[in-house]
């Protein structure tokens, strides 16, 4: 079974920074079955939308709203990924889930909290 581990969500001010961690844990995960990771998030009232995506292959996607200021990773050997969110806005304040594809199974993180205060 594999499991996701969120860290890094935050109160933060406008134009502040915060950095996302997800990490993959169980007896299938190895850096090389890990396919995409993405970061979604979900604030009250809305859908969950795409935030970013990185492949295996290292090919980049992000949401339009956080292009330029946000960036995603992945370090293999560590089976995690993270969010580097720069100059954070109050309309990016949700609930942060990291999801990855594994094997063709799509798994979820708990979600982390990220609210920014104007």
């Amino acid at each position: 079974q594999v499991r996701l581990v969120e860290s890094g969500g935050d109160l933060v001010q406008a134009g502040g920074s915060l950095r996302l961690s997800c990490t993959a844990s169980g007896t299938t995960v190895t850096g090389s079955n890990l396919a995409n990771m993405a970061w979604y998030r979900q604030a009250p009232g809305k859908q969950r939308e795409l935030v970013a995506r990185i492949s295996r292959a290292f090919k980049i996607d992000y949401g339009d709203s956080v292009k330029g200021r946000f960036r995603i990773s992945r370090d293999n050997r560590k089976m995690s990924f993270y969010l580097q969110m720069n100059s954070l806005k109050p309309e990016d304040t949700a609930v942060y889930y990291c999801n990855v594809q594994i094997l063709g199974v799509d798994v979820w993180g708990q979600g982390t909290q990220v609210t920014v205060s104007s």
